[in-house]
């Protein structure tokens, strides 16, 4: 880019960073190191207001400057109030779950679009929940039910012998439970799930290939360039880093190349840049469009900057315009 870029970041607290870790921060740390400005506010300091023709989507935001430690990881300064139709970009990157107040989020912020590019694009984002986006490609999955009904629930339990019970719209690998064909947990699990949501439940076959790790793969733009797996932690039947689950370098399969070639071009006609999708053995079980993670895991092991890859992506889009 000729210029820098203003760039607003809608995350969860500063306080929550892990730089050693989070995706975001080395989002953050490239976007700088360009001379692209950057600003950081949270959902809850957002404010539409219209009158008339007029509208404005607002955030009570503070320019902020990061760096690795041992130096301070962030400084910000005064709080001001902020146009972000005024921003050539804004990056989505809050923390699931993916209630109502996220999707809310996404609706406003379809409003300063096309004039500021949001990524990962919002409406993409809100049709897009991981649990669901990956029902479109069911020849990648493994055997999957998403229901309401107890006896639809238990007869696919008896159909797969071993299972997964998972919340659509949690994250981290929260209220996910591995159920054998011998757990007498399972109706309790139905239960306690019920007597406090609404929403449905997934269910899916258990993949013993879970216990040898979980593949993460970022694409960027729809394109397949980053690969880690994650082992999942002794007594864990869950993969989630989240959780303790350890990563650990990998290669591509064949299998998993073609799962990537078959969803790679639904993601850029979407405009999700920044994904990531996790496979188990050979089946394709969520596709992470909120706040997706690894970028660090894959510098550690391939020394691959795949924040700089997202950087040029987001400047080529914004130049094409």
């Amino acid at each position: 880019m000729t210029r820098p870029l203003k760039v607003a970041v809608q995350m969860d607290p500063l306080v929550s960073i892990k730089p050693d870790a989070d995706s975001t921060f080395v989002l953050m740390l490239e976007g700088q190191a360009r001379g692209h400005l950057l600003w950081h506010y949270e959902v809850k300091d957002l404010a539409f207001a219209s009158e008339g023709e007029t509208k404005r989507l607002a955030a009570q935001a503070r320019r902020v400057h990061v760096a690795r430690p041992p130096a301070e990881s962030w400084r910000t300064g005064p709080e001001e109030t902020l146009d972000l139709a005024t921003m050539d970009v804004v990056l989505m990157r809050q923390d699931p779950p993916f209630d109502l107040a996220y999707i809310t989020a996404t609706h406003l912020l379809e409003h300063i679009q096309p004039g500021t590019l949001v990524v990962n694009d919002p409406r993409a984002v809100r049709n897009a929940p991981e649990k669901l986006l990956v029902t479109h490609f069911p020849e990648l999955m493994p055997p999957t039910l998403v229901s309401w009904d107890a006896a639809a629930m238990r007869a696919f339990r008896a159909e797969q012998g071993e299972i997964v019970i998972k919340p659509l719209f949690g994250n981290g690998g929260a209220g996910v439970f591995h159920i054998r064909p011998d757990d007498e947990n399972f109706n309790a699990v139905l239960e306690m799930h019920f007597a406090r949501t609404r929403e449905p439940l997934m269910l899916q076959r258990y993949e013993p290939a879970v216990r040898t790790g979980d593949k993460r793969i970022i694409l960027v733009d729809g394109e397949p360039l980053g690969i880690i797996n994650r082992v999942p932690a002794a007594g864990e039947a869950r993969a989630n880093m989240h959780v303790g689950a350890k990563p650990e370098p990998t290669r591509f399969s064949a299998r998993d190349r073609e799962i990537c070639a078959a969803i790679g071009p639904t993601l850029r006609e979407q405009g999700l840049i920044f994904v990531g999708i996790d496979v188990i053995g050979d089946w394709l079980t969520e596709i992470n469009v909120t706040s997706p993670t690894g970028l660090q895991e894959v510098a550690r092991f391939e020394g691959i900057h795949l924040e700089a890859t997202i950087w040029d992506r987001i400047e080529s889009r914004l130049a094409a315009r």
